[in-house]
């Protein structure tokens, strides 16, 4: 997954469940900075930390062959 994409589903996927980034960090474990700025794409974030919050949404992350 890109960064792009990360950022773009986890936002797709916090509005569809009616959580706000405060709800999403508290259930996920996280803290709101990081929910922030994995929504705003950064480009230097934890793995293990995003792996948690899509897990809240039964998603995880995998490699995958680009697409060319």
């Amino acid at each position: 997954m890109s960064r792009n994409i990360i950022s773009s589903t986890l936002k797709s996927l916090r509005k569809e469940h009616n959580l706000t980034q405060v709800d999403l960090a508290m259930k996920s474990g996280v803290g709101l900075n990081f929910v922030r700025e994995l929504e705003q794409g950064k480009a230097t974030v934890r793995l293990d930390k995003v792996a948690q919050v899509f897990d809240l949404f039964g998603y995880e992350l995998a490699p995958q062959k680009k697409a060319k």
